[in-house]
């Protein structure tokens, strides 16, 4: 089909609009033009096998003829984009007063002689499909499935038109306008081009998704399938027939009773029909159709380079597609290279740090990790095939995810189970660093803790010694080698025995006292108030800034209209303000280095955004007495002691209870001399990257003032090496910024799996437990004790707000959320192990906890009752 031009003025330049081009001028390179839709039924028909229906594309050009035109349209949409996504009412009101705007502009002569042009060598008559093809649609990264409209079997001139002006229109339907402010698109950046295609007539219709929609898994076809229309399935009037394909052949199917299909009317539009019932549980495609159809599939996926959600005819033994688009839901796969089959998992989930990173943060991560890391859907993976291909290194790798992390196991153990994934070779190498257990004896002595901290500040006051005289790119030189010494510092044998002597010990205490005395969990006590915890240390410190803060009531008032992050310089003018401001910048001279989400380098440190820590310390205030710090760690140490002498009394009345005791009391001095020293390479980690980070920003400071980069946080979009470039070169690729930009937001939709395998399949494990209550939330328990109380679903820190006797719901709780862990009572996380951060200042502080608990921000209500079963690893809904 020729395009179809008409001359005129967009602005105040002259230009020649396109409003019409026929589908084989198109390309997904086009999509600016045509919109996503139509961009790529383009790439389509340029696919040697593939058939499109015939037809063309009403351009972009024409929708902006249309708004111009329309009345007050400018204004309403910048009302439209200062409206709360949740604000539904004022959307429905605001959308459906565009639509009317778009709907009641009449098509110009011009556009629409284009279109009728087009038509013609359609025919006149010729039965129509009118579909949207917004320009923000079938990306990559949002698919905006089903969020504009679609007429099918349109007869004639006028009646095209008129679904044309809806086409345009249905950019602004309530879901649409909800979606795309949802996922961050500016309203005015959006247009709508229109697709017009001849109608087929199928036998069958359905989707054909290229990888398993559900597992992700990229060797799986599925294929949805039904008579007639194609309409019928989508819109849930029948259910499909499902097959599954891999490897060229059928390997399940399950056949619908299909009793109703949408038929097109000859005079135009559809009407649901009853299938005959002795075709009713008749399959819709052959079992050669359907490999047919996924061989097509995987053509059209190698063109677009990414796995694809096709929509299929069937007619007359052929297949035509009328819609290829991304599958955006699968988790990307970490890229390697090569075509063996690995096993990822995922870092995110040991770190208690599930969000996506960005470019700067994942690459300083992966240059200062002590394994390598595989970078994928904004997080990162380890390779554990290494580990699982020899029996030897399975055993004790299997052994430590059982008492880590439990579905992560049962993830490992269904991959083993296939036999044919991950082959066994029993002379295997280790594959990486040791899997704990691995560590030489290491004597009970504190000034061992006490040397290996005083070692860490040394090398890390070095740095900041050194750090200074360095710019430019011998400052990436220098990061280099301090790299170099991080790695140094963390592989230490010293640091490594250390941290493993108290896990050992706490892992040995629960197994022999369960074994000896019938109970479980019994080292969450033994541990309460441990020494040299910087991390339970550090929620107890702000305790003490509360009590500075407490006497002063117009300080207290002051914070608690806190905005301005330069509120620290405005506490002197307040009675009791310069004690005030002097309590928080010690604190944060000690720990404002730390903040949430903190082993990505990118994220803002509570010394950049003190206002962080205001709502926590206003917390204490409120709900503490003075001295609260010390009693608590008092009381704990305590507790104890109590347990300890518990437990021995109770060994030494068993046989051979003295060799028992005695074993237990070494075990015992074991963990509450090494336990808290757990929590502080992570301290050191973190002091570190917040020196780093303060270098490179003082890079970026320059490129901003060279005018290189628009803003310093723009570096965060680049990796190190990158970065180096631009400081080296002074020039930046700004279109890589934004790819990475857009990237990014699209990670934070994604849910990062526990373990992938490079099929793409994510693999979920389960508790396979029948000890609990019906309808219990299950998770891994951390942290002995039962807890009743209000839940308080909490899913960003600096907007907590707890009172006496909370519960704490959230994702994960990496050590930042410590200083929250002194105000409540018990803890349930999406997220964790049984010796991550949050487990470990649970047990501490002596707070029931469960981890791991599948969805348990979405399945717990924020002010709901509940009971946290923190020794037997469940969370009851209470009525």
């Amino acid at each position: 089909m020729r395009t179809t031009r008409a001359a005129g003025r967009l602005g105040g330049g002259a230009m020649i609009e396109q409003y019409v081009l026929g589908l084989l001028e198109i390309d997904e390179t086009r999509a600016a033009v045509a919109g996503g839709k139509g961009a790529h039924l383009g790439g389509l028909s340029r696919i040697e096998g593939v058939r499109v229906p015939a037809g063309f594309c009403v351009t972009t050009d024409a929708f902006r003829r249309i708004v111009a035109e329309a009345p007050s349209i400018g204004d309403r949409l910048d009302q439209l984009s200062r409206l709360n996504p949740d604000d539904r009412e004022a959307i429905r009101t605001l959308s459906a007063a565009i639509r009317r705007s778009i709907e009641e502009v009449a098509v110009p002569g011009d556009v629409a002689a284009a279109i009728t042009r087009a038509l013609a060598q359609l025919g006149e008559q010729t039965a129509c499909a009118v579909r949207s093809s917004a320009t923000a649609e079938d990306l990559p990264t949002a698919s905006f499935a089903g969020q504009q409209d679609t007429y099918l079997n349109v007869v004639g001139p006028a009646s095209i038109l008129q679904h044309v002006s809806r086409c345009w229109a249905s950019l602004f339907t309530e879901r649409a306008v909800t979606y795309r402010q949802r996922n961050g698109f500016d309203h005015r950046k959006v247009h709508m081009a229109v697709v017009v295609q001849q109608m087929v007539l199928p036998q069958a219709a359905g989707v054909l998704f290229t990888a398993d929609p559900v597992t992700g898994n990229r060797k799986v076809a599925t294929v949805d399938a039904g008579f007639g229309l194609g309409e019928a399935l989508v819109s849930g009037l029948v259910n499909p027939d499902v097959f599954t394909v891999r490897d060229g052949e059928v390997v399940a199917k399950a056949i619908a009773v299909k009793k109703r299909a949408i038929h097109p009317l000859p005079a135009g539009g559809t009407r649901e029909v009853e299938i005959d019932p002795r075709r009713q549980e008749q399959p819709a495609l052959t079992d050669a159709q359907v490999v047919r159809l996924v061989g097509l599939g995987r053509r059209i996926e190698a063109h677009f380079g990414r796995p694809q959600d096709i929509e299929w005819c069937l007619v007359d033994d052929g297949f035509q597609i009328v819609q290829s688009r991304p599958i955006t839901t699968l988790f990307p796969i970490p890229a390697i290279g090569d075509q063996e089959n690995h096993v990822y998992l995922s870092v995110g989930h040991q770190q208690m740090m599930t969000d996506p990173m960005k470019p700067l943060g994942l690459s300083f991560w992966q240059l200062t990790a002590m394994a390598p890391m595989h970078e994928a859907g904004g997080r990162l993976f380890v390779d554990a095939t290494r580990r699982l291909t020899s029996p030897a290194s399975r055993a004790a790798f299997m052994d430590l995810m059982g008492k880590s992390e439990p579905l992560i196991r049962d993830a490992l153990e269904t991959v083993l189970d296939r036999d044919d994934f991950i082959p066994s070779f029993p002379d295997a190498g280790p594959g990486g660093p040791p899997v704990g257990g691995a560590s030489a004896p290491i004597e009970t002595d504190p000034a061992i803790v006490t040397a290996l901290i005083e070692r860490s500040e040394a090398s890390i006051a070095a740095l900041r010694r050194d750090i200074r005289a360095k710019s430019g790119p011998a400052l990436f030189d220098f990061l280099l080698e301090a790299f170099q010494e991080h790695k140094r510092v963390l592989s230490d044998p010293l640091n490594i025995q250390a941290i493993m002597a108290g896990m050992e010990a706490t892992w040995w205490l629960n197994d022999k006292l369960r074994e000896w005395l019938e109970e479980k969990n019994a080292a969450d006590t033994l541990t309460l108030s441990v020494p040299d915890n910087v991390t339970s240390e550090m929620g107890l410190a702000l305790l003490d800034v509360a009590d500075v803060i407490r006497p002063h009531p117009e300080v207290v008032a002051f914070l608690q209209g806190v905005g301005d992050e330069g509120f620290l310089d405005e506490l002197p003018e307040l009675a009791g303000g310069t004690e005030a401001r002097d309590a928080i910048k010690a604190y944060l001279d000690r720990y404002g280095m730390r903040c949430v989400g903190e082993i990505d380098i990118t994220r803002p440190r509570w010394s950049e955004r003190p206002t962080t820590l205001v709502p926590l310390i206003l917390d204490n205030v409120r709900n503490f007495e003075p001295g609260a710090a010390g009693r608590r760690f008092e009381h704990g140490r305590q507790e104890a002691k109590k347990k300890e002498q518990d437990v021995l009394s109770r060994l030494r009345a068993l046989p051979d209870g003295e060799r028992k005791a005695g074993e237990t009391k070494r075990m015992i001095d074991r963990v509450r001399t090494f336990i808290g020293y757990r929590e502080y390479p992570k301290y050191g980690i973190i002091s570190r990257y917040f020196v780093y980070k303060q270098a490179v920003l003082e890079e970026a400071e320059r490129l901003v003032r060279a005018g290189v980069l628009s803003e310093k946080e723009e570096i965060y979009y680049l990796t190190f090496q990158e970065l180096h470039d631009v400081v080296r070169s002074n020039s930046v690729d700004h279109q890589l910024i934004q790819r990475r930009k857009d990237a990014f937001r699209s990670y934070q939709a994604l849910t990062p799996p526990r373990v992938l395998t490079s099929d793409g399949e994510v693999i979920t494990g389960a508790y396979r437990r029948d000890d609990v209550p019906a309808g219990a939330l299950i998770g891994l328990p951390v942290s002995a004790g039962t807890v009743e109380g209000r839940a308080r679903v909490i899913l960003d820190m600096a907007r907590a707000d707890l009172e006496a006797g909370d519960i704490l719901v959230t994702t994960y709780t990496d050590p930042s959320w410590s200083p929250l862990f002194v105000g409540i009572t018990g803890l349930v996380t999406e997220v964790g192990g049984l010796m991550t951060h949050g487990a470990v200042i649970a047990r501490e502080y002596g707070l029931p906890a469960v981890v791991s608990v599948e969805q348990a921000t979405r399945l717990i209500r924020d002010g709901q009752r509940i009971r946290v079963h923190g020794t037997d690893g469940y969370v009851e809904l209470l009525p």
